[in-house]
C-alpha cells in the first residue's frame, strides 16, 4: 500500500502520455483534412479538428511540463468538445461495443483534465 501510495502523484502521467500522443497522432493525418471535408463537415469544423486534436496534445503535456494548469484545462476542453463531436456525428450509430466506446473512454478522460487540471 505505502509503494502505491508513493507512486499516485506520478501516475497522472499515464493518462495524460497516452491522451496526448494518441490526439496528436489522430491530429497529424487531418492534414489536409479532406476526410473530414468528405465526410461533410464544413471546412472551418475540418481545421479546427485537425489543429484541435493536436493541440489537446500538446496543452495537456506543456501544461504538466510547465505546471500551467489553465494549459491542461485548455487540454481537456478540447478533447471533451471534440469526442462529444465525434460520438454524435460519426460513433453514436454503431453503438457502444461496434462504435463508441473509445471515444466515450476519450471523453471521460478528457473531462478528468478539464475538472482536475494539474490537482493529483
Amino acid at each position: 500500500m505505502k509503494i502505491l501510495n508513493s507512486l499516485s502523484p506520478h501516475m497522472h502521467w499515464l493518462l495524460r502520455l497516452s491522451l496526448a500522443a494518441t490526439f496528436i497522432l489522430h491530429g497529424i493525418p487531418k492534414f489536409p483534412p479532406d476526410g473530414l471535408l468528405q465526410m461533410g463537415l464544413p471546412l472551418i469544423i475540418a481545421w479546427g479538428v485537425a489543429f484541435g486534436e493536436i493541440g489537446a496534445g500538446i496543452a495537456l503535456l506543456a501544461g504538466a511540463l510547465i505546471d500551467d494548469e489553465r494549459l491542461t484545462r485548455l487540454g481537456g476542453l478540447l478533447i471533451v468538445i471534440i469526442m462529444i463531436g465525434a460520438i454524435t456525428l460519426v460513433h453514436f450509430p454503431q453503438g457502444w461495443v461496434d462504435g463508441m466506446e473509445f471515444q466515450a473512454l476519450m471523453l471521460a478522460a478528457g473531462m478528468y483534465f478539464l475538472t482536475k487540471g494539474n490537482q493529483v
